[in-house]
C-alpha cells in the first residue's frame, strides 16, 4: 500500500491551520480544477470527528464519488479521513499539526489502495502515486495561503 508522507510549514497558529484543514468550503477552492463538489453529509462548515462527507470530482478522465468518516480527531493537533465508500480499495488520511516557534508543521500521511491486483499495485506505484501527491501539495498551498494572510477570516468567519 503506498503511503504519501509531506510536510509543509505554514506561518500561522495551530488552531488556525487546523481548522482551515477541516474547512469544507477551503477543499473545496483547493481541488476547484477538478470540480469537486460536497454532496452529502457534512457539506459546508468545518467538519468534525465521526462526521462524513461525500465528494463528487473528476480525476483520471472520470466522475468519482467517495465517501470519507472523520475517524480520529485530537484537536488541534489531528484528525484523520478514511474512506467509507469510492474507487480505492482503502484510504486513510491522517492529519498531524505541530507548533514551532513561527508557525505550525502540517504533516500528512496519506495511505491509499486501488482494488486491481497486481495491476492496480504497479498503477499505484508508478502513475498514482504522484497524481495523489500533487493534489496533497495543491491543497496545502492553498491552506497555506489562507491562513497566511487575511484570506482564512472569510472562511473561518470568527
Amino acid at each position: 500500500m503506498p503511503t504519501i508522507h509531506l510536510t509543509t510549514f505554514i506561518a500561522a497558529p495551530i488552531e488556525r491551520v487546523f481548522d482551515l484543514s477541516r474547512s469544507i468550503e477551503l477543499h473545496k477552492k483547493s481541488m476547484a480544477h477538478t470540480g469537486e463538489q460536497a454532496v452529502a453529509g457534512t457539506t459546508m462548515g468545518l467538519i468534525g470527528l465521526d462526521e462524513t462527507v461525500t465528494w463528487k470530482a473528476k480525476h483520471l478522465y472520470k466522475m468519482r464519488i467517495m465517501k470519507v468518516r472523520i475517524t480520529e480527531m485530537k484537536p488541534p493537533y489531528s484528525f484523520t479521513d478514511e474512506m467509507v465508500e469510492g474507487s480505492f480499495r482503502s484510504m486513510k488520511h491522517e492529519h498531524h499539526f505541530k507548533p514551532i516557534e513561527n508557525g505550525t508543521l502540517a504533516i500528512d500521511f496519506f495511505n491509499f489502495e486501488t482494488p486491481y491486483g497486481a495491476l492496480g499495485k504497479m498503477f499505484n506505484n508508478v502513475f498514482l502515486r504522484r497524481y495523489m501527491e500533487r493534489l496533497l501539495e495543491q491543497r496545502n498551498q492553498t491552506i497555506r495561503e489562507y491562513a497566511e494572510s487575511d484570506k482564512w477570516k472569510f472562511i473561518l468567519q470568527r
